[in-house]
């Protein structure tokens, strides 16, 4: 007699049994679905977009061309970078927070789209630890306090004294109000106990033109925008604002070696949509880390003060996690309202 197909032999069940306990001890069973898992292994079939919240030709952009070519070869498919600036970079943040979360869109996430951006206006079209999926830390810089070469400052205790002997005389250009270089100015004066005033400029051309021509007297900026001006001549660098001496100028002493405890970097790293498959966020964290290992990266962004980053998608969640309330402290004391 046939045997009825709900029954089996005992002996196969308790085979089975132990089979499945072995895999899944050993990790051979993942947590993500099989269509997940064909999904990371098959990714991508068709090209990724990188929103980038900069204009062309700036630092965040060149670094975001470079990582996209690099993944165009690893992986066999265009990697085009897309450009959608404004808005203190919202447009490109909230651009990739509604995109579908299948690894396709992705974003060069910087510390104003998802620290500053959060305590400076009091309604976003997206939230920073929320509605994406964190991947890499790219890079982070130190900012450079420069001043006007006419200015009889050379070091930072120089600049401190001249503000505390005329207070209010001094003035320091900024890219608007709760940017990176005018919350990293008030951190200075707090620390510092000056009082120099704020002009802030809608470009970093306009301000570094202002800077050389004496209309302002100091500013924090980026190594890839100040330093040709003070190779140049035309400009006086104090310190950076980094924990540590940089490597492309480690004759510049910190500003903490003047103020114990001032340290700031400003940070770019890239993020995905919130929902990501674990799998395709592994495996893109894999690549990007090995991008930024690779002798090569730290070759041709080296002379522009960068220090590379690669981290855990959870190394870059704790970061922007626990910036926030660091800056919130740096913004109140500032007496800056979010608009």
């Amino acid at each position: 007699m046939t045997q009825p197909l709900s029954r089996r032999p005992a002996g196969l069940d308790t085979h089975r049994r132990t089979l499945l306990a072995a895999l899944a001890a050993t990790g051979l069973f993942a947590c993500q679905p099989a269509s997940a898992q064909d999904a990371a292994t098959d990714f991508p079939t068709k090209p990724i977009r990188i929103i980038s919240p900069h204009s062309a030709g700036g630092l965040g952009d060149t670094f975001a061309r470079y990582i996209a070519q690099q993944l165009s070869a690893t992986f066999n498919q265009p990697v085009i970078v897309e450009n959608r600036p404004g808005a203190s970079q919202t447009i490109a943040a909230e651009t990739v927070a509604k995109a579908p979360p299948d690894g396709y869109t992705l974003l060069i996430a910087t510390q104003s789209a998802m620290v500053f951006n959060p305590l400076l206006r009091k309604q976003l079209p997206y939230d920073s630890q929320r509605d994406f999926t964190p991947i890499s830390m790219l890079f982070d810089t130190p900012t450079y306090l420069v001043v006007n070469k006419a200015l009889p400052m050379r070091t930072v205790a120089d600049l401190i004294a001249a503000a505390k002997a005329s207070p209010g005389k001094y003035t320091y250009a900024s890219l608007g109000s709760g940017s990176s270089h005018h919350l990293l100015a008030e951190m200075f004066k707090k620390q510092a106990g000056v009082d120099i005033l704020h002009v802030p400029y809608k470009g970093s051309s306009n301000a570094s033109t202002d800077l050389i021509a004496g209309q302002v007297d100091m500013m924090f900026e980026g190594g890839a925008s100040s330093l040709p001006h003070v190779r140049a001549g035309k400009l006086t660098a104090l310190a950076t604002s980094g924990e540590k001496r940089t490597e492309i100028m480690p004759d510049l002493p910190t500003i903490n070696e003047t103020l114990p405890g001032f340290s700031a970097n400003v940070w770019f790293a890239l993020s995905g949509p919130a929902g990501m498959p674990a799998p395709v966020v592994a495996k893109l964290n894999r690549e990007v880390v090995r991008i930024l290992k690779q002798p090569a990266t730290h070759d041709k962004f080296v002379d522009l003060g960068v220090e590379l980053l690669p981290s855990t998608p959870q190394e870059m969640a704790d970061r922007i996690r626990t910036e926030i309330p660091e800056w919130r402290a740096v913004v109140k004391a500032a007496g800056i309202t979010p608009e």
